[in-house]
């Protein structure tokens, strides 16, 4: 049986969300009673394997030393860099560095994590040698359009997957896939897609359709009425 202190949570919390069209980054925005970074650490607190949170936010973030953070488990705050893969391999880095042998990296604007997702992600990453990322099956007709945004094909969707996160990994499997192929990529939009350059296979572990992404203008009010469901499960 893994023990709880083999596995750190890294957050993602450095971007600053220009689609939501708002002064503030999303991640900051308040939804149902907190913003939705502080439902995202709740979230990831919620399974007892996970016992330290590492939040990786911008050099010049003003915001997180607000926060009113839980008490019962260690939160640490890292220095992000210019991309994605940047700001996560920090948060990995620091995760190796305090001990752990496993991270979940999750993204700060998927507050409506389920506690029964975090459990089947986190048993799957321990155990395959590749680890597993929450991903859903692609319900939707997919078109690949022209840059006038006419279609110019009709994509198969078998197959196909939408990634979530969390995503579980160990963290010298991480940082090995980032030494190889660097963290400048920008295609590297996922740990998983990192992880796969190094010729892995992740495992696949079924979602559930309210773990959305903050993203667009109005996401925010979705997110609040399936936080007040999850709390109600």
């Amino acid at each position: 049986m893994q023990t709880k202190q083999q596995v750190a949570a890294v957050i993602a919390a450095a971007g600053v969300g220009q689609r939501m069209q708002s002064a503030t980054p999303k991640q900051y925005l308040e939804i149902a009673g907190k913003t939705v970074l502080e439902h995202s650490i709740l979230a990831v607190t919620r399974d007892p394997r996970i016992s330290a949170v590492i939040v990786v936010v911008a050099a010049t973030d003003p915001y997180f030393s607000q926060l009113k953070l839980p008490q019962s488990i260690p939160i640490h705050r890292v220095t992000g860099g210019a991309s994605r893969a940047e700001s996560v391999a920090a948060g990995v880095q620091f995760a190796q560095q305090q001990g752990y042998r496993f991270v979940a990296v999750h993204d700060a604007a998927r507050p409506c994590l389920a506690r029964t997702e975090l459990a089947a992600v986190i048993e799957q990453g321990l155990q395959h040698p590749a680890g597993a990322i929450l991903a859903l099956p692609v319900a939707d007709t997919i078109k690949r359009a022209h840059a006038d945004q006419t279609i110019d094909t009709t994509i198969p969707r078998e197959g196909l997957w939408q990634a979530l996160t969390p995503q579980v990994f160990a963290t010298s499997i991480l940082l090995d896939a980032w030494r190889i192929v660097g963290v400048t990529d920008p295609q590297l939009t996922d740990e998983a897609s990192a992880v796969e350059a190094l010729g892995l296979a992740p495992k696949l572990v079924l979602g559930r359709r309210t773990n959305i992404k903050i993203t667009q203008p109005g996401d925010e009010s979705m997110a609040a009425a399936f936080i007040q469901q999850l709390e109600k499960e």
